[in-house]
């Protein structure tokens, strides 16, 4: 017999790449090299003398496609396997030929087939069993059908929900018991009514029937979809789940969102799908597919009742990361973030294009929306004009989204990120300047909008709008465009809030509204609360701004997705703050406002979110004296901001409210200090006034 040849001179190929060790590192049934082995010099003669050379070994070895995970069957068979796993999951040729359920399970191991074979025999006594007791007691209820404890039966077999009794009878039990290749996720084989093979997916204690799958998935691509068109339609969902453990949990868990049949689905379903994204991070993604499932939770998180169990900012950070690890951001060079040589095809490198821009709107999204500086990486695959192919144009309504998220990032950076001030902010002369360039560049993008553009689009255009407008609360009352900049805020809230009223009464979309833009619904509310309050409320029609905040609660609320959740805390913030003030009722007393004071923001290093933060430190400096509970009273008992008659919740608080200290004159009564310490900026005041409520049931 004679020894393959290899490379002595490359001690890591030597060593790793072929298998060949010496010493106590050989492999078992090969001989360890001894000095009786052939030399180097002998083994490149015999090379030379069959017409190969060394290097052309080395060179077939290079080129050799990577190795590629092969599915459960051919591993179990340890046969050569072809199946594709991204973007789109492809059987492989021999599960097609014998109509075998082609998968792969990160967690899957090879059962011999003596073991095999024992159980199946033991399963199929069981069976026998089971339909002998059934037989003899035909009027009894049918006896759960359960698999024999062993550590090396199917892990999904144990329990048959009661939910699929229409697809299963007896017969069917049975073949689903001697079925060992169902998926870790708790998959059961079941047959509907017309004989067709179906699934149920099981996370944590909840199952769900095929039916009910379909259902969400098809509720989330047409409910959801449109605020984030990643994902494609005409995938179904056994190939999603064939794709990622995680993936089709989180497009459930959005779907599950004021899903109808099932209220408390997205409550029942939050633990689970948090301990299956922890678990899938700590194992140090390689695959993108965790991306996609990223990018669709940061834009729908998990309820929480307050900012600092919210994960979602960082998890938009993990996002970019991981896609810079994978290389998405390097679409066209994958093979140099991979540990084997990756041939892409065009489909493929368009659907890594398309990830790389979801990524970058998310993260700048996420970073917007709470007042962060963002993560974003706008570099060469993200500009059309760069690429020499088509494989990098962008659809177009997506390179419109792409383009209002660079303006957005261009905002922050221009007057948040002053690196010689402590807060970040520029001098109000810089803050004139930029604001003229700015508003140059937004028209622009808003003259390149057509009229087929969807009006998702243009809600986004208008948060842009207002998360740009929003800078003049930073302005000083003495300089030159004050009034000017706060007429353009009132112009911008009003038009950002058309657009969103608008958003529901065309399609019904409002409910399910991405975080971002329940954000910047809130901070809409605020700016409102703010201006109604101050001397600009002689400006504006009254009655015009009372409906619109009115109706923003009202939005807020109607997002909510739970009880005790964080919009529904603001939006009963909001409501006191609005009775307090007298309903928007001072309009008419604007001339003895302070102008200097009136529309100034103690905190002031969260970006355009600094009024939210602000808003709600001054309601937690009026109600620190109060009870805490009664936010909580009035969170399961919504205060009605139209109501003069005040409810059982709020009506201790709202009589004690001085609406100069909360509204209308900035540093009136609130001390210069929170609570002793001067730097109040750092503090997170959203965390600190509405924690110590959570009820909800898990953990992030």
């Amino acid at each position: 017999m004679t020894a393959p040849p290899f490379a002595v001179s490359d001690p890591l190929a030597h060593a790793v790449g072929n298998g060949f060790a010496t010493g106590p590192f050989a492999p078992a049934g090969r001989p360890p090299i001894s000095p009786t082995t052939p030399s180097h010099t002998s083994v490149k003669r015999t090379l030379s003398g069959s017409g190969d050379s060394l290097e052309d070994c080395d060179d077939s070895r290079k080129n050799r496609p990577g190795v590629k995970r092969a599915c459960n069957e051919c591993r179990q068979q340890k046969l050569r396997c072809d199946v594709v796993q991204l973007p789109v999951y492809k059987p492989c040729h021999r599960c097609k030929r014998l109509k075998l359920d082609c998968k792969i399970d990160s967690t899957f191991k090879r059962v011999g087939k003596r073991s095999r074979n024992m159980e199946m025999e033991k399963e199929i006594h069981e069976l026998r069993r089971q339909l002998a007791t059934q037989q003899s007691s035909s009027t009894a209820p049918s006896p759960s059908v359960k698999a024999p404890p062993s550590e090396a039966a199917s892990p999904i077999i144990s329990n048959i929900p009661s939910q699929l009794d229409q697809y299963l009878c007896t017969e069917q039990a049975g073949n689903s018991l001697l079925d060992l290749r169902s998926g870790i996720d708790g998959a059961s084989q079941v047959r509907s009514p017309n004989g067709q093979s179906r699934q149920s997916r099981r996370l944590g204690g909840i199952t769900l029937t095929p039916d009910q799958v379909d259902d969400l998935f098809e509720r989330f691509f047409t409910l959801f979809h449109p605020f984030l068109p990643l994902l494609d339609p005409s995938i179904t969902p056994d190939v999603y789940f064939d794709m990622s453990q995680l993936l089709p949990w989180i497009i459930i868990s959005v779907a599950a969102r004021h899903y109808p049949p099932d209220l408390n689905l997205l409550p029942s379903l939050a633990a689970p799908t948090s301990t299956r994204l922890w678990a899938t991070l700590a194992d140090v993604p390689q695959n993108y597919v965790v991306v996609k499932a990223l990018c669709i939770l940061c834009t729908w998180p998990l309820p929480v009742s307050s900012t600092s169990s919210d994960p979602t900012f960082m998890l938009s950070g993990l996002m970019m990361q991981i896609a810079m690890q994978i290389g998405l951001h390097r679409p066209s060079h994958a093979q140099d973030f991979a540990r084997f040589k990756e041939d892409l095809r065009e489909e493929e490198l368009r659907d890594r294009v398309r990830t790389w821009v979801a990524c970058n709107m998310i993260s700048q999204r996420v970073a917007t929306g709470y007042g962060q500086p963002p993560s974003t990486v706008y570099d060469w695959a993200l500009v059309p004009s760069a690429s020499s192919g088509t494989s990098y144009q962008l659809p177009e309504e997506v390179e419109t989204r792409l383009s209002i998220e660079r303006f957005c990032n261009k905002v922050t950076r221009s007057f948040y990120t002053n690196k010689m001030d402590p807060m970040g902010l520029i001098s109000d002369e810089q803050r004139g300047i930029m604001s003229d360039f700015l508003a140059h560049d937004f028209e622009e993008i808003e003259c390149k909008l057509r009229p087929n553009t969807s009006a998702i689009t243009f809600l986004y255009l208008r948060a842009a709008g207002l998360h740009f407008r929003l800078s003049a609360f930073f302005d000083s009352p003495e300089s030159q465009d004050y009034r000017s900049h706060i007429a353009s805020l009132w112009q911008s809230t009003t038009s950002f809030l058309e657009r969103v009223f608008d958003l529901d009464t065309d399609g019904g979309l409002l409910p399910h509204s991405s975080n971002y833009i329940l954000q910047m619904i809130i901070a809409a509310g605020f700016t409102l609360l703010k201006l109604l309050n101050s001397f600009f409320a002689d400006s504006v029609k009254l009655a015009y701004g009372r409906d619109l905040f009115l109706k923003t609660i009202k939005a807020i609320r109607t997002i909510s997705v739970a009880t005790n959740d964080l919009p529904s805390r603001l939006a009963e913030v909001l409501a006191q703050l609005w009775k307090s003030g007298g309903s928007g009722l001072r309009a008419g007393h604007g001339q003895g406002i302070s102008l200097e004071n009136s529309l100034q923001l103690k905190v002031r290093c969260r970006m355009s979110m600094s009024l939210v933060y602000d808003s709600v430190w001054r309601w937690r400096e009026e109600f620190q004296t109060k009870e805490r509970g009664n936010l909580e009273t009035a969170v399961e008992n919504p205060t009605n901001p139209e109501s003069n008659v005040e409810s059982s919740a709020s009506s201790t608080v709202d009589t004690a409210l001085p609406s100069e200290g909360l509204l209308g004159d900035g540093f009136g009564t609130v001390s210069n200090n929170f609570f002793g310490e001067a730097n109040n900026e750092v503090f997170d005041p959203l965390s600190w006034m509405l924690d110590g409520y959570t009820d909800f049931p898990y953990d992030m």
